[in-house]
């Protein structure tokens, strides 16, 4: 009987998580609550269960929400490297701009909108550092790499690389998505890259 309890007791102290594995359930679980309840509905209390752990392992690591969700972005946010080399400018920023969709309609995405959306000026200038560094600056990377590359190629005028052109996809994206309610199918997609970029970075434009 002795034996059995202690094998029951160490077989519970061996599925505790901990370290690294229990505070990526932590974030998980931020993430979650996030897409679900929102920024105004999300609690440390929430969080602590939906990650299946006691309120006290949360705030140990996170004095509170705010430095909890600016992690959960950090570590949930894709990682934008490097874009495809399809051939030609369309190709390469359909496929831009396919990813760009798809990380604003996931997990993380869902719950950066709700940061952007939810959060008072001051609460969202504590997270301007990390939408800026994960998603603004990877973004105009990738459209400024396509863009030198059909420069290289000459399919794009030789000016087009600049601010205000690589602003026009993030800016036209974000206005739909917000304003407009649009979720962004392939057939949008094409239709802006078709009418509005290849247009604008045709050699010649202008």
């Amino acid at each position: 009987m002795a034996t059995s309890h202690w094998a029951a007791a160490s077989a519970q102290t061996g599925s505790r998580r901990r370290g690294a594995v229990l505070e990526r359930a932590i974030l998980d679980a931020a993430l979650e609550q996030l897409g679900t309840v929102g920024w105004n509905g999300l609690t440390m209390e929430g969080v602590a269960a939906g990650a299946q752990t006691g309120k006290a392992a949360v705030y140990r690591r996170w004095p509170s929400k705010e430095d909890l969700v600016a992690d959960a972005l950090r570590a949930g946010l894709p990682r934008f490297d490097t874009v495809p080399d399809l051939g030609s400018v369309r190709e390469d920023l359909l496929a831009l701009c396919r990813r760009a969709r798809d990380a604003m309609f996931s997990r993380p995405g869902f719950a950066l909108r709700s940061v952007i959306h939810e959060c008072d000026s001051m609460q969202a200038e504590r997270f301007h550092g990390v939408i800026f560094e994960g998603v603004v600056e990877p973004t105009i990377a990738m459209l400024r790499d396509v863009i030198t590359r059909g420069i290289e190629r000459g399919e794009v005028r030789r000016d087009a690389a600049n601010g205000c052109v690589f602003d026009v996809v993030p800016a036209m994206m974000m206005y739909r998505s917000k304003v407009c309610g649009s979720e962004w199918n392939d057939q949008e997609i094409e239709e802006m890259i078709d009418r509005l970029m290849v247009p604008l970075l045709r050699p010649g434009h202008g």
